[in-house]
């Protein structure tokens, strides 16, 4: 995000899509069990069919994880984190990497693009970003998804990430792999609009109104202004996402199908299953990955200067 920019840094497109990866899966790092949480809090509805008086299994960020820990082991916080990295590195690289350059070409060179170029430049590579990645994104889902029970023992779905996109391929075909792309294309446009535009304008605001200088403090405060509003935005989408995701084929039949199923079957609190880890996902997360990205960017232009001034032949 270059808007009122006052370092005399200039990170290149490169830089800026390396930069957006490696943040990417640092915030990944610090914020998976969150994510898993998420996970099993919004397909925990799906039992809702099984007899009348059955309690849920979660409840809440900490009812989550604790039982998590408890009956299945730590390491299951942290079931699909390969395929999460993997998500990043592609997903994060083009959505957040390619924004800047895409706002300024949708701008023609102006230097104060408006609120609706922003929208679209957040649009068309969150859409981009989803089209090259959505197998990374079903496998994660699946594997957040697994519970070990203590009775029953525990049959894994996949034997490891690679065998899981081998099988998805093999048993459900290459559509398979891409299951609820435009579900999620759509998803991810309106969590790019909102983390990208609320955290590119909030940050413009602040530095030219002198708040702050462009620095981590100012990051830090923009970022968190950008998980709550992505969160509030994205629940009701991100929800149906992974329900889909994790279904088994013709469960559904469908997207919107899931949806009405969801409506009608849990009512309208079913589209905001998992807020709470979900704010806590997306704020924490919003927060180490722009944090990260401004300062990997920075670190990286500062090694390239070095290296040229460097070693550059006179």
């Amino acid at each position: 995000m270059a808007g009122g920019r006052t370092s005399d840094l200039a990170p290149t497109v490169a830089v800026k899509v390396f930069s957006a990866g490696s943040a990417g899966c640092v915030a990944d790092l610090v914020t998976f069990p969150l994510d898993t949480a998420k996970v099993r809090l919004q397909v925990q509805g799906e039992s809702k069919a099984l007899p009348k008086g059955q309690k849920a299994k979660f409840r809440g960020v900490f009812g989550t994880i604790i039982p998590i820990v408890r009956n299945e082991g730590p390491r299951n916080l942290y079931n699909g984190l390969l395929a999460g990295l993997h998500r990043q590195m592609c997903f994060a690289s083009v959505r957040i990497g390619l924004y800047d350059t895409m706002k300024q070409l949708y701008a023609h060179g102006s230097e104060n693009p408006g609120l609706g170029t922003r929208l679209l430049a957040g649009s068309t590579t969150g859409a981009m970003a989803v089209a090259f990645a959505q197998p990374t994104d079903v496998v994660k889902v699946r594997f957040q998804a697994q519970i070990r029970e203590p009775e029953n023992g525990f049959v894994k779905r996949y034997s490891g990430t690679i065998d899981a996109y081998r099988t998805i391929a093999r048993d459900e075909g290459l559509r398979g792999l891409w299951k609820g792309c435009l579900l999620n294309i759509t998803r991810n446009a309106i969590v790019n609009c909102s983390e990208l535009v609320t955290y590119d304008i909030i940050k413009e605001r602040i530095l030219m109104s002198k708040l702050m200088t462009d620095n981590v403090p100012c990051h830090f405060t923009a970022a968190f202004a950008a998980g709550f509003c992505t969160t509030i935005v994205a629940s009701p989408v991100d929800v149906v996402k992974t329900r889909f995701m994790n279904s088994a084929p013709g469960q559904y039949g469908g997207a919107v199908k899931c949806a009405l199923t969801m409506l009608l079957k849990e009512g309208p609190s079913a589209f905001y299953k998992g807020f709470m880890p979900s704010f806590l996902r997306l704020g924490s997360w919003n927060i180490v990955m722009f944090v990260s990205y401004e300062q990997i960017q920075r670190a990286v232009v500062r090694f390239q200067r070095y290296w040229e001034s460097r070693y550059r032949t006179v």
